[in-house]
């Protein structure tokens, strides 16, 4: 099989690279590249409910304003966390996005008071901007999802979140967030979570409970399949790079160098050289 082995500089290696043997318990699957719609939201559910506390699921809904602030809304994870906040009828959503505005301005609803704020304005008009609209809903923001947790996005957000009762949920793990007031409750959102209930959230910790993580992913993935086959869940923009696993390098560097914006690459498998040989039909 062919194996794609990303280096430091982002150049990346395809190896051929032996089939595993499966034991007696398990099997071998062939998997296909999409638009990764599974990752992607799941770390938006994982975030949004089972990190953040508080919030009301979509067959919940919100009866009360609850202003929620979305940094980097056009990104992949951010467009899905809107998505779901709209769903659990969550607004005000403070979404910050950049040069992606335009596709963040088709995922909101203006009506219930959502706004979209440049971040390129600098920090300063940012932070004073969402003061506004936070101010404008009741003066108190309680939630906050960083969907970029880089480039001074946790710190904007916590001169805006409320210093008592603000949570707020990150998706790069391992960096030093102390910049974050310790009065302000912070989490680390990773897709890995839904998998197994190591990483126990708080509601399990304070109650014992025996049922966590894993189940909210049986529950969350089924009701995405009911969403795309209805209709009211969709996808996130998508960009088919040519030559298969050969066009990660490219791809990577553009996510690097800021190039790709309110899109997700996506790579054909049987266009990779050579692949034909390992084609069993």
């Amino acid at each position: 099989m062919k194996e794609a082995i990303v280096q430091p500089d982002l150049e990346v290696d395809i190896v051929d690279s032996p089939i595993p043997v499966p034991k007696d318990d398990e099997v071998v699957t062939k998997v296909v590249v999409s638009a990764s719609i599974p990752l992607a939201a799941m770390t938006a559910a994982m975030g949004l409910y089972q990190r953040l506390e508080g919030l009301p699921m979509p067959w919940h809904p919100a009866t009360r304003p609850i202003p929620f602030i979305i940094y980097g809304a056009a990104s992949a994870v951010g467009a899905y966390v809107v998505k779901l906040a709209r769903l659990s009828n969550i607004h005000p959503l403070i979404c910050v996005a950049g040069r992606a505005t335009p596709f963040v301005e088709g995922l909101i609803d203006k009506s219930k008071g959502d706004v979209i704020l440049d971040y390129r304005e600098g920090d300063d008009k940012l932070v004073s901007a969402m003061k506004s609209v936070v101010d404008k809903s009741g003066g108190k923001v309680e939630y906050a999802f960083d969907a970029v947790s880089e480039h001074g996005s946790y710190e904007n957000i916590c001169k805006v979140l409320d210093q008592k009762t603000g949570q707020i949920t990150l998706v790069l793990p391992r960096k030093d967030y102390s910049a974050i007031p310790s009065s302000v409750r912070h989490s680390t959102t990773m897709v890995g979570q839904v998998h197994g209930d190591m990483d126990q959230n708080q509601f399990q910790k304070e109650t014992g409970s025996k049922t966590g993580n894993q189940d909210f992913g049986y529950v969350m993935f089924r009701f995405f399949g009911r969403g795309l086959h209805e209709g009211w869940f969709r996808g996130h923009p998508q960009e088919v790079v040519p030559g298969g696993l050969a066009g990660i390098s490219g791809a990577l560097k553009n996510l690097k160098d800021g190039k790709a914006s309110a899109v997700k690459y996506v790579f054909r498998l049987d266009e990779t050289e050579g692949v034909e040989r390992y084609r069993t039909n």
